[in-house]
């Protein structure tokens, strides 16, 4: 089961694991809506190590699928 925070927004998709890139990105948007940005990384890529709250990363290997648990940060 996903972690949620106290109003029950979704924070975590460990279930996207193994999906593509792009319909774990769709699911996530849908599930919280509130999210400014839905980003997707390949692994490896740089990134910064800023925490939002309002982000969420889906890191994906070269075939396009989720390799990590996306979450909030």
């Amino acid at each position: 089961m996903a972690t949620t925070c106290d109003d029950q927004v979704k924070t975590q998709w460990p279930e996207l694991v193994g999906k593509l890139g792009d319909t774990a990105k769709e699911t996530i948007e849908k599930e919280n809506p509130s999210l400014r940005q839905v980003v997707i990384h390949l692994d490896g890529s740089a990134t910064d190590e800023a925490y939002f709250e309002d982000r969420v990363r889906v890191w994906v290997n070269e075939s396009n699928v989720v390799i990590l648990v996306p979450k909030v940060g």
